[in-house]
């Protein structure tokens, strides 16, 4: 743990994820905008404290990078890779799931997982 501004932080992670009703560019941009805007706004974040970000998506999501659309938000310095979902028989379709790599002075108890539009059952245990 390093030492700023006399306060102990931690590297946590941050999940979070959302669905889109169609898989194209605007559609996508739109979602995974939405859904880093409100990580970042419900736990406080800077730019500066994401360190990278993973993004998912299902294999029916195939018009654009959740990478490229988060571009679009000015997350130039941010590392980020998008990776296939696995393809589970009934998982939730058009998907996007995130993980945010973060440097926090929050505990893990603090820490506000985000999901969704129709994300928002993946993990009740998670959401807040």
């Amino acid at each position: 743990m390093d030492k700023i501004a006399g306060m102990s932080t931690s590297v946590r992670a941050i999940r979070g994820a959302t669905t889109v009703d169609t898989d194209s560019t605007p559609a996508i941009t739109e979602r995974v905008v939405e859904l880093l805007e409100t990580i970042i706004e419900r736990n406080s974040l800077a730019e500066d404290d994401i360190i990278s970000i993973l993004f998912t998506a299902t294999e029916d999501l195939t018009s654009m990078f959740p990478a490229t659309a988060a571009r679009t938000m000015g997350l130039g310095a941010v590392p980020l890779i998008c990776a296939r979902e696995l393809a589970i028989e009934g998982s939730t379709p058009r998907c996007l799931r995130v993980m945010l790599h973060v440097e926090t002075s929050m505990e893990r108890t603090g820490i506000h997982h985000v999901y969704l539009h129709g994300a928002q059952g993946l993990r009740d245990d998670l959401a807040s």
